[in-house]
């Protein structure tokens, strides 16, 4: 399954994102992508939510994947260490065809 975010998430998008999160997790696909590519700004509140979507995911058995980080979101997730706890492929494609390489702390 993949999930795609566009533009900005900012507070207020935080209890509708990590909802939506909750729900496809809940459907419990054998991978979950979250497209990253139209994120115009990744910070704590996204980061906050994403990280609560991939401990929801593996609880329950469920490998999540974010795709084509902007060179912002991927500075975001390099400073906070993010980058070590979350698989990440370059683009949609490999994140599908399962070329990425794992993160697994």
């Amino acid at each position: 399954m993949i999930v795609r975010l566009d533009g900005a998430v900012d507070l207020e998008d935080r209890h509708p994102l990590q909802q939506a999160l909750a729900r496809v997790v809940q459907s419990r696909p054998p991978r979950l992508i979250v497209d990253l590519t139209g994120l115009a700004f990744c910070h704590s509140v996204c980061l906050n939510a994403l990280l609560t979507a991939r401990r929801r995911a593996r609880a329950v058995g469920v490998e999540m994947v974010l795709a084509a980080p902007p060179p912002q979101t991927r500075r975001v997730l390099e400073i906070t260490g993010a980058d070590e706890v979350f698989t990440i492929c370059s683009d949609v494609r490999s994140a599908l065809a399962d070329t990425c390489p794992p993160h697994s702390p």
